[in-house]
């Protein structure tokens, strides 16, 4: 196969952490070609949509880890699968970008949908989901927020809606003397819409991730936060530790299969604490390699067998529309 890889730049990855590095490591051992792009490596050309792409060359040597080669210019179609595995955050770029993918849906696989990676940020297409979720409001009303915090039991977790990676996501306190201010300053005084969740005690034994493919689950990690951090997330000094899946994970997957299959949210990661999502992540979801680790059995093996499963069957019955 040909797989184009919308990401950030190689140069930048950190090689045993990087989800879409481990991705392409399998592609290339199993004889498949990768290209690298970013989002502004995308055209149009009379309603016609192009990639300028580099075949990239990965190895997992530290300071020699890629090589790219000279650039080339394709329509989408020349590939079989296109990774859309851009980090947040979603800015104007981000969304173009999934605009321009609009038109190649009907001419390659594009994995996640761009449609879908339009319509679910990640905070608020959590929401979708509120019967297995933890206690959530989206607001800007800072005496409302106050109310819900309250109401809470004094603790709550407030988020950027446009954050990533655990930037800009505080613990509230109604006894903090910086409550107030910290409202004002993640609303913008009021301006600014912000997520607030009941704060699970049980963050403190860890925030599990689960990635899942089509809908199934591939695995979970377990990010523990460090003693001095409210927050688990990987880039900010959470360790991860080995886990399973137990039956809340289970009927929180199953509960969210049909409408990621719908939504074409091929590759997403779940966050949950004490057996209630808290997150739905598909932009970039990461996790793979830590998984892989842990329990000594890697995971891209199976995302690879699902593309080629998928790009086979598009070639057998030809394109059929989003989704096919």
């Amino acid at each position: 196969m040909r797989i184009a890889f919308i990401m950030d730049p190689l140069a930048n990855v950190a090689i045993d952490k990087d989800t879409t590095f481990a991705l392409m490591l399998e592609a290339q051992h199993r004889g498949h070609e990768s290209f690298h792009l970013g989002p502004r490596d995308l055209h149009l050309d009379g309603g016609r949509l192009f990639a300028t792409v580099r075949r990239a060359t990965v190895r997992r040597e530290v300071g020699r880890h890629f090589e790219l080669g000279d650039a080339e210019d394709h329509p989408i179609g020349h590939f079989d699968v296109v990774m859309q595995r851009k980090d947040p955050p979603f800015d104007d770029t981000y969304l173009y970008s999934t605009l321009l993918l609009e038109r190649g849906v009907e001419h390659t696989f594009v994995v996640n949908d761009p449609r879908g990676l339009r319509d679910a940020n990640e905070k608020l297409y959590t929401c979708h989901f509120a019967d297995v979720m933890t206690d959530t409001i989206v607001d800007c009303d800072r005496a409302r927020i106050a109310a819900f915090v309250d109401r809470v039991g004094g603790h709550a977790i407030v988020k950027p809606l446009h954050g990533a990676g655990g930037l800009g996501v505080l613990r509230l306190s109604r006894g903090d003397q910086n409550f107030h201010a910290i409202l004002e300053l993640l609303t913008e005084d009021g301006r600014r819409l912000v997520m607030v969740q009941r704060y699970l005690p049980d963050v403190r034994k860890g925030d599990k991730r689960i990635l899942l493919l089509d809908g199934e689950p591939l695995g979970a990690i377990l990010r523990v936060p460090r003693a001095d951090e409210a927050r688990s997330n990987i880039h900010v000094g959470g360790s991860v530790v080995a886990t399973e899946l137990d039956d809340d994970d289970l009927r929180i997957c199953a509960r969210l299969r049909d409408p990621l299959r719908h939504d074409g949210l091929w590759f997403v990661g779940l966050d949950v604490i004490g057996g209630k999502l808290t997150e739905v992540n598909v932009t970039s979801p990461t996790g793979i390699q830590e998984m892989g680790r842990l329990d000594g059995k890697p995971r891209e093996p199976a995302v690879l067998d699902w593309l080629e499963g998928r790009a086979k069957s598009r070639k057998r019955r030809g394109p059929h529309g989003r989704h096919a």
